[in-house]
């Protein structure tokens, strides 16, 4: 089993950071890894409300949205054809800080199987997930500037 785990403290408060991971069209604009995500993953008609997963979703091309905490965990299973060959198991955790202000946000793949050991290469998926945090954080802190105080 191989593990990257990249972790960024945001300036935007948990639902402005679920925003910005739910803008699922956005993701080729500033996604260094490229990924297309087509599906819905959740119910995003009450995103500050106690919204349910709509169910477990395809995304990315075939990979299965398998748990879905609004606000707090994304995750989803992305395997190649045959069980335990070459399997990815990708997840956001959203943890709030400062009274809920500012996030603290978690990018964790983990990778079993077969291939692993030959297609890995943590140093690359490493650096491609400080880059998309970087990048979900400077969204979610512009959702966050741009938005009118109560």
């Amino acid at each position: 089993m191989n593990q990257v785990e990249v972790f960024v403290e945001i300036d935007a408060p948990p639902a402005a950071v679920w925003d910005a991971l739910l803008s699922f069209d956005t993701y080729p604009e500033w996604d260094p890894i490229r990924r297309t995500i087509e599906g819905v993953a959740v119910d995003t008609a009450g995103r500050e409300g106690s919204a349910e997963p709509a169910d477990l979703t395809r995304l990315l091309d075939g990979p299965m949205a398998v748990t879905v905490d609004p606000h707090r965990r994304l995750g989803w299973l992305d395997r190649l054809v045959v069980p335990f060959a070459f399997d990815r198991y990708h997840e956001f955790h959203l943890v709030p800080i400062d009274d809920g202000e500012r996030t603290r946000l978690l990018q964790r793949e983990t990778v079993r199987g077969a291939f692993a050991p030959l297609t890995f290469d943590e140093g690359r998926v490493e650096r491609a997930f400080i880059e998309m945090n970087d990048a979900i954080a400077a969204r979610a802190e512009r959702r966050t500037s741009a938005s009118p105080i109560a």
